[in-house]
């Protein structure tokens, strides 16, 4: 079914493309078509599927990789959380956090639960994710070009402007509105086609509504811990059941590894982004896109 090694190559890709905003989910089907894992290919689009009960130790991986990195600042947003069920208020800047991730969730986690599925069989196809990893690259650069119209810096000073490490001027994370946090989500449902990015989309949406490249990574990051934990839980009865006959080393392997290079992406970027742009990503993903439509289309 699936190989210690591959199991191994998988579990890297996932770790790194979650975060990196290249689409995990694009690369999982690009690089075995790449590699002939033929396999892999037809198991990713298949209604039931080995393959896609090996993700779900990924997408845990990866989302535990996360908590760990972010811990401080999740002891304080659930802290946060429950004093303001207890004061009905919000009165600090991890409170509004706390809502503000709520708020954003709710669309991407409906509709996640209703159509990844369907989204997935239909459209995890090498030809399908080439197209969208090139249309990724074209949001992440429409989205570096919105970021300096006047529209967004008026946006900016509008909400007390502040300097990050870098330079960068952005309005403070906690000065989103509720809306806006809303339409961030909103835009998440993007990545549930194979090649747009999690973490890219959610960044642009940022981006454009006056965050710094440092605060939208970073609001990405939390937003997509939940997300990618609640998805690989819910999944969890597929690799425990009789899908997940005959991988559950190979998983719990690759699960490792996912969740070392998860870890390490989320430092690299973190450093990354208080003074880089997603320039470099759009690039990457116009290239591979472009070059992956002449292979398989």
């Amino acid at each position: 079914m699936i190989s210690y090694f591959q199991a191994i190559v998988i579990g890297l890709l996932q770790g790194v493309t979650e975060l990196f905003p290249i689409s995990s989910l694009g690369h999982s089907v690009l690089v075995p078509a790449w590699l002939g894992w033929d396999k892999l290919v037809t198991a990713q689009s298949a209604g039931e599927s080995f393959y896609l009960a090996f993700v779900v130790a990924l997408h845990c991986a990866t989302a535990l990789a996360l908590l760990v990195y972010f811990r401080s600042d999740w002891v304080r947003i659930i802290g946060a959380f429950f004093r303001t069920l207890r004061t009905r208020r919000l009165q600090t800047p991890d409170e509004r956090m706390a809502w503000l991730l709520v708020v954003a969730t709710i669309p991407a986690g409906l509709t996640g639960l209703v159509l990844e599925h369907s989204l997935r069989t239909l459209f995890a196809k090498p030809e399908a994710a080439a197209v969208f990893l090139t249309v990724n690259g074209v949001i992440l650069l429409a989205g570096e070009r919105f970021r300096r119209q006047a529209a967004v810096r008026s946006l900016v000073t509008t909400h007390a402007a502040v300097r990050s490490p870098g330079g960068e001027e952005g309005r403070q994370l906690d000065t989103l509105e509720f809306t806006e946090a809303g339409a961030i989500g909103v835009a998440q449902i993007g990545a549930l086609f194979a090649g747009i990015s999690r973490s890219g989309i959610t960044m642009v949406a940022g981006l454009v509504r006056g965050l710094d490249h440092e605060d939208a990574a970073r609001f990405s990051f939390l937003l997509a811990t939940p997300i990618i934990l609640a998805a690989g839980v819910y999944k969890v009865p597929d690799l425990l059941g009789h899908l997940g006959d005959g991988i559950r080393g190979q998983a719990l392997v690759g699960a490792l590894f996912a969740a070392v290079a998860a870890f390490l992406s989320v430092r690299f970027l973190v450093k990354f982004f208080e003074t880089r742009t997603l320039t470099p990503f759009a690039i990457y993903s116009l290239v591979v896109g472009a070059i992956s439509i002449i292979r398989f289309l």
